[in-house]
């Protein structure tokens, strides 16, 4: 069995030549594209292997996959009927009509991770301390699923609302043998992980007690940072340095529309619950909406002003479009879909116009202008102050220049990719 991972390696044709099976992971929206830009030329590298693609976005793309050549279509608690796959294949010997269950959600015996065929880890993300410092960053889930049911979030039209706990002995062995390839930093890819609070309290008193130095970031919600306050203190004995959190607008009418269980003044609250105790927020959004407006849109930046978070948002985060893939229950709400256009197999979702075509120009304008600065790598203040005055004059609105506190830096991982986010040109040239 040989492993490549395309977003840091080539397709290798001696490798893939006599493989009777190939199977690519899509656990992001950027994996999905990389996976069906690579498809083809894995097709004519290995014209005898069973194609098949499996995790979360393999599911809510069965169609187009299946067009592609694609045999098997796998999701949610897949180990089970991937091995099934393989072993029906070494049977058969031959390609299969796939009799696994697209979506599996039984639990499953979790086991540690081989990570031995995947590229040193420090060749991944690293973590960015504010002074300049990087450390190599490892990645470990403690559950998988969400109790949620936010609408524009792709693990729901798969998990359903179900999550699954990974044991702790588990995780701990997959984090000590990161942590022997050089990992001081470890980052929890649990879609929420207070999902079980205590669960994720006892992560990360194992983690602190057996690696006092290691330090991690998880991604918890904003009704569960308040719900939970009490355990922020001990995550951040623990080691934590950063918590993510999916804020993705300060509209009330957006946040009703996306089913976030958290209001605008709700995301004040984190703030100062995090940073009472000693962990700094990174909130991500979905800035631009069918439903937001050039006012609304200045008021998320003032509100960043305000709450001095500058800083701590990727000026990426600012141009985030609203991705509405096939399955979304977003396309549950009354008179939605009739305002989409034809699914689009290149974006991987329903693309839709703003209303107001200066939205829409100006979110291209500041996709353009991000970019640009990180080629550049300028500062995120310099590029917030630009899209700061963008906006304004998008709005026809005079913009004084910026000139509010920032913040501080936080800490961060060196690439900011969300399930929402367009590989790079350098990804996309690996096969």
């Amino acid at each position: 069995m040989s492993c490549v991972d395309l977003s840091l390696e080539k397709l290798d044709p001696e490798t893939l030549e006599d493989a009777r099976l190939v199977a690519l992971y899509v656990g992001m929206h950027t994996a999905t594209r990389i996976a069906i830009e690579a498809l083809p030329r894995i097709k004519q590298l290995a014209p005898k292997a069973h194609l098949c693609v499996y995790g979360l976005y393999a599911p809510m793309n069965e169609a187009l996959l299946r067009g592609l050549g694609v045999g098997t279509v796998l999701g949610g608690e897949l180990e089970p009927a991937l091995v099934s796959v393989c072993q029906r294949l070494r049977a058969n010997g031959k390609a299969m009509i796939q009799s696994e269950p697209v979506i599996s959600l039984g639990k499953v015996p979790f086991k540690v991770p081989d990570r031995s065929g995947l590229p040193k880890l420090s060749r991944y993300a690293h973590l960015v301390l504010p002074d300049g410092s990087t450390r190599i960053a490892g990645f470990a889930e403690g559950s998988r699923g969400c109790k949620h049911l936010c609408r524009h979030c792709p693990v729901v039209p798969v998990y359903q609302g179900k999550f699954r706990i990974v044991p702790a002995d588990v995780v701990l062995e997959d984090i000590r043998q990161q942590v022997r390839e050089g990992a001081t930093h470890i980052s929890f890819g649990d879609p929420d992980f207070f999902n079980g609070p205590t669960h994720a309290l006892r992560l990360a008193r194992a983690l602190h007690e057996a690696f006092p130095e290691v330090t991690f970031d998880a991604t918890i919600k904003i009704q569960h940072l308040i719900d939970h306050a009490e355990l922020l203190p001990e995550l951040r004995e623990s080691g934590c340095l950063f918590i993510t959190s999916a804020v993705e607008a300060v509209d009330d009418d957006i946040l009703r529309l996306l089913d976030k269980h958290h209001t605008s003044r709700d995301f004040d609250r984190a703030v100062a619950l995090t940073r009472e105790a000693g962990i700094a927020l990174a909130p991500t959004f979905v800035a631009f909406t069918p439903w937001t407006t050039l006012e609304g849109y200045i008021a998320l930046l003032e509100r960043l002003v305000e709450l001095q978070l500058v800083e701590s948002v990727p000026p990426v985060q600012l141009t985030i479009r609203l991705l509405v893939p096939e399955g979304s229950y977003l396309l549950q709400l009354p008179g939605f879909k009739e305002r989409l256009m034809a699914f689009d197999p290149g974006l991987l979702g329903y693309p839709w116009r703003h209303s107001d075509s200066r939205v829409d120009r100006l979110q291209q304008e500041l996709q353009a202008l991000v970019a640009r600065a990180e080629k550049e790598k300028l500062p995120r203040r310099e590029v917030f102050a630009a899209i700061w005055r963008m906006a304004h004059e998008a709005a026809g609105r005079t913009a004084a220049n910026f000139a509010g506190n920032p913040g501080s830096p936080i800490p961060r991982l060196s690439e900011p990719w969300y399930c929402c986010a367009e590989p790079t040109d350098q990804q996309l040239q690996s096969f």
